[in-house]
């Protein structure tokens, strides 16, 4: 008798593998009509939370990249950063198809004549299908909301907005430098002025003193606001930062793996089902990462995500109990 794989069992409309969720990868091969790589790109901007507008030296688990770490050296132009991302990517994927990302600090905040500068350059990269633009919520200013209007028109558009949490108590103890209200704020004023641009909104697992029903809640309201796109993030311990002192010295202390995986899939369950899913953990530079190291092993996590799942037959809104309606 012919064994039925998890793929055919899968009830999951929004997906042709057998994950229970609205992956990243799916939603480019049915937009693009095959796969796209992401090229991680380094425009050199600094951020409000780092120069001394918001506050100073970043949020407290934030390396001196920016979140950058796996993108080329800001010195280097974005051509020749792109050549050399693509080549390597070429190396483990035959694509045409790109996606340049500029992921390193906030990449909405600058005179906005640099802003357009970069953006134009980017626009012009052979082989780009979209852009992505990493940013806060509380650096969209009528200018730059004008200028990311214009570019929405020129290649699709998704603006990244990092927003972790919805405690104001916990944004404030990782230094995050802005409130839930201001990210609303932001938020709805993208929506509102560049209305062809996707968001996707960022939040991270294991920050301190975060319960699981924290989490929890961070990605039930979330799920209200309805974003195009989601990326869950677990919290690293990087060396040189103040998360890691917090973390030698016995005053943090990182999620478990199993743990972790739990909340993920709750998660999951809790937000929309039209909703992409852009990750399920981040990545820590191997040589940089003090913790948690069962995080290196993400293939491991995410197949015991996929098979918790299967396991007990959710899918990705089968607890959500809003109605997504894009603004």
């Amino acid at each position: 008798m012919k064994r039925i794989t998890e793929t055919a069992r899968n009830p999951f409309p929004n997906s042709d593998t057998n994950k229970r969720y609205y992956t990243y990868d799916y939603y480019l091969r049915k937009t693009y009509g095959g796969k796209c790589a992401k090229v991680t790109l380094d425009a050199g901007f600094t951020c409000p939370n780092i120069d001394g507008t918001r506050g100073l030296g970043g949020c407290i688990y934030c390396s001196s990249r920016g979140s950058g770490d796996f993108a080329p050296e800001a010195a280097l132009s974005l051509r020749e950063q792109y050549e050399i991302q693509t080549e390597r990517i070429n190396q483990k994927w035959d694509t045409p198809r790109f996606i340049p990302y500029l992921q390193a600090h906030t990449n909405t905040y600058g005179e906005l004549s640099r802003l357009r500068a970069v953006y134009r350059e980017v626009l012009m990269l052979p082989g780009a299908v979209a852009f992505h633009i990493a940013t806060r919520a509380d650096c969209l200013g009528d200018d730059v909301l004008s200028l990311l209007a214009e570019t929405s028109e020129v290649l699709p558009l998704t603006v990244e907005l990092g927003l972790q949490t919805v405690s104001d108590e916990v944004s404030a103890r990782i230094g995050r430098g802005h409130s839930y209200d201001e990210f609303l704020d932001g938020y709805f004023r993208l929506r509102a002025r560049v209305p062809l641009a996707r968001v996707a909104v960022h939040i991270i697992n294991g920050l301190p003193t975060e319960t699981r029903e924290d989490m929890l809640r961070t990605a039930s309201t979330v799920a209200s606001l309805s974003p195009h796109e989601v990326k869950i993030h677990l919290l690293h311990v990087l060396r040189g930062t103040v998360l890691a002192s917090l973390y030698e010295r016995g005053e943090y202390t990182p999620m478990r793996r199993e743990d972790y995986v739990d909340t993920v899939v709750e998660q999951l369950r809790l937000l929309p089902p039209d909703t992409v899913i852009g990750r399920l953990t981040g990545d820590g530079k191997a040589e940089d990462l003090l913790a948690p190291l069962w995080s290196l092993k993400k293939l491991t996590v995410i197949n015991e995500i996929d098979k918790k799942m299967a396991l007990h037959d959710f899918v990705q809104g089968d607890l959500c109990n809003f109605n997504k309606n894009i603004i």
